[in-house]
């Protein structure tokens, strides 16, 4: 049981520490936060009452330093200590410590954690508590024939899945026998580089899958839910985003699928809020026979908004008052849904060069009204190669599913960043698509309309209007001409541009086509038309934001960029840590084969050979931190070897 605390630390970072403090401050609640060397000046320390410093910029020396947190709780005299999600959340050394110390834990027990930790420990309990789970194979031999032999019985395709973890890392989904070996291989080192586990489990796999989850709450004894969460739009088993209730839940299966994960909860003693995760075969509708238990998330889920949007629950109260001795606050028959929730996760990446993560300043950003922004960051901050590359979290709340979708298309189209390059785009076009609209959803969507879903649109004429006068605007000056217009030529964006300005007018031409474009107070004007768009400097670029709109580069005539001498030169697309090298100089390689693998921002990213031939010079070593465009490796050209 928990008692009362009047001082709670956070053992993260970002969005969910600055919203666990928003919560706990309306509580009354002093709060401290724990930052590293590389958060500094962050939001979440700004924002917390008292901030303790916990070590170097690597997770691994702060903030997956339990023993660092819970010195700090001790010594600023916090009585509870709440792990938010990621890093130390699902880590039951760390509860156990944490209790141990004489500090409340702010969630479920250590012996939940473990647990519902390991996948094939969960399931096993899950089957005794008539919780429904996927046909498959738990058992402790790991023998890679066993394994074999297993997945051949279930029958392909079959799913390889960590026992430890999550986040997608160490699985695959695996289509034939003849790939099966590979697949376990490479799902075995994944796991046990990320969670120092590399046993696995084997599941039949599901195929045009529905991930639908519930959220469950408990104190120990007894639980509750709040209803569920469709999860199904997911890129490479990372969730893209959520809403609730699920599309097309009827009563029958919302009613299944809760007292299930009601058992399971209880069957744990779960304490806390947690989230059941169900894998549904949707091929016939949601029927309450086609659903079955993949995993349990022992933490405040990500997604947890959306929940709180449509039942009007704040989780982490909740969280707070029953870590503190209170009971469960209401019982399962008050809770209602009321209307559609949508949830959306901004990140710094790249969806057009395989959603690689980005890095950079935030030299603009503007979120809209009229949605609920749980984000880290603020204008100026730096997205660094250190933590997860999130910006924000946009959820929108609607009456039904129809409003709430409008709704959150509007959010984004106002969501204005720039400075770095972010999943924007790809968001609102995933939130427009007719198969998401129309509630067709399913975990292989995006993947099988990637192509779609990340082509990134020309912009429109009238936005390279705007953006040129936007460069030429003051305070960059445009100089004046007293009897006759000034001319300029400009290079944006690969092209080059004859201005003609006069009295404030910027007649634009290029490319066959020409724009009028003036300012009329804060709205650009094209042609006589008032528009949208909006405008602002960055490094090197101007940003459009509105329709058509997009990032200009600012073409400096001095800059001349040469290819390289070797098309072979392995570049590293992103700053990382090389965590493996897979070959060495004098190596003949195959094209696709592995060379390298770079860790950034909590992923691990393979380097593949782009051609046959054999390495030439090797430029790094394992355990290096290296920039982004770094030559890493050189492959000498397969019609060079003899």
């Amino acid at each position: 049981m928990g008692r009362p605390f009047d001082t709670l630390l956070v053992a993260n970072r970002g969005e969910i520490a600055c919203r666990i403090f928003a919560t706990a401050r309306r509580l009354g609640l002093k709060t401290v936060a724990v930052y590293s060397e590389a958060d500094a000046n962050a939001r979440h320390v700004e924002t917390a009452d008292l901030a303790v410093p916990i070590g170097p910029a690597t997770a691994t020396e702060s903030y997956l330093r339990g023993d660092k947190i819970i010195d700090a709780a001790l010594a600023c005299g916090a009585g509870a200590i709440h792990p938010g999600y990621g890093f130390l959340s699902e880590n039951a050394d760390f509860a156990k410590a944490v209790t141990h110390a004489g500090l409340v834990f702010v969630g479920p027990s250590a012996s939940a954690i473990r647990n519902m930790g390991l996948k094939d420990r969960a399931k096993a309990l899950m089957e005794a508590a008539r919780v429904p789970v996927v046909p498959g194979y738990l058992g402790e031999d790991q023998d890679k024939n066993r394994l074999f032999d297993e997945a051949r019985r279930i029958g392909f395709p079959v799913l390889i899945k960590a026992v430890a973890g999550g986040g997608g890392k160490g699985m695959r989904a695996v289509y034939a026998a003849d790939d099966f070996p590979a697949a376990l291989a490479g799902a075995r080192a994944e796991a046990k580089a990320a969670f120092g586990n590399p046993d696995v489990l084997i599941e039949k796999l599901i195929e045009s899958p529905r991930h639908i989850e519930v959220q469950i709450f408990g104190d120990g004894e007894k639980a509750l839910h709040l209803f569920e969460r469709d999860c199904s739009l997911q890129r490479r088993h990372q969730k893209v985003l959520e809403e609730a209730p699920a599309p097309g839940m009827t009563v029958e299966m919302r009613d299944a699928m809760g007292q299930a994960a009601v058992r399971a909860a209880e069957a744990v003693g779960y304490a806390g809020a947690g989230t059941v995760e169900f894998i549904v075969d949707a091929s016939e509708g949601l029927r309450p026979d086609r659903f079955w238990f993949m995993e349990m998330n022992t933490r405040l889920q990500v997604e947890h908004p959306v929940t709180e949007e449509i039942t009007g629950v704040d989780l982490v109260e909740w969280q707070l008052r029953v870590a503190s001795g209170e009971p469960l606050p209401v019982a399962q028959e008050d809770l209602t849904i009321k209307g559609h929730a949508v949830e959306v996760r901004l990140y710094a990446e790249d969806p057009a060069n395989g959603f690689l993560p980005a890095t950079g300043p935030l030299e603009h950003l503007v979120f809209p009204e009229g949605a609920r922004v749980d984000t880290g960051v603020r204008p100026g901050d730096e997205i660094t190669p250190h933590y997860d590359p999130m910006i924000a979290k946009l959820t929108v709340h609607g009456a039904d599913r129809d409003a709430a979708f409008a709704a959150l298309n509007r959010a984004l189209s106002r969501t204005e960043i720039a400075g770095t390059t972010t999943n924007l785009g790809f968001l609102n076009r995933l939130a427009s698509n007719e198969d998401v609209r129309r509630g067709q959803v399913d975990t292989g969507l995006i993947a099988r309309q990637l192509d779609q879903l990340t082509a990134v649109p020309h912009p429109l004429e009238d936005a390279w209007g705007v953006a040129v006068a936007k460069l030429l605007s003051p305070p960059e000056g445009t100089g004046f001409s007293l009897w006759a217009p000034l001319t300029r030529h400009v290079r944006l964006g690969g092209h080059v541009f004859r201005v003609s300005i006069a009295n404030d007018i910027f007649t634009i031409l290029a490319d066959g086509w020409q724009r009028q474009v003036t300012k009329d107070r804060n709205a650009w004007v094209v042609d006589g038309r008032r528009t949208d768009l909006h405008s602002v400097r960055v490094a090197g670029a101007v940003a459009v934001f509105g329709p058509g709109g997009g990032t200009f580069p600012v073409d400096d005539p001095l800059n001349r960029t040469f290819a390289s001498e070797s098309d072979g030169d392995i570049r590293a697309p992103m700053p990382g840590l090389v965590t493996k090298l897979s070959v060495s100089k004098g190596d003949f390689v195959e094209k696709g084969q592995i060379l390298a693998t770079l860790e950034a921002m909590k992923m691990e990213h393979t380097l593949t050979a782009p051609m046959s031939g054999r390495i030439g010079d090797v430029l790094t070593s394992e355990a290096a931190q290296v920039a982004a465009g770094t030559t890493l490796l050189r492959i000498e050209c397969e019609r060079e070897v003899e």
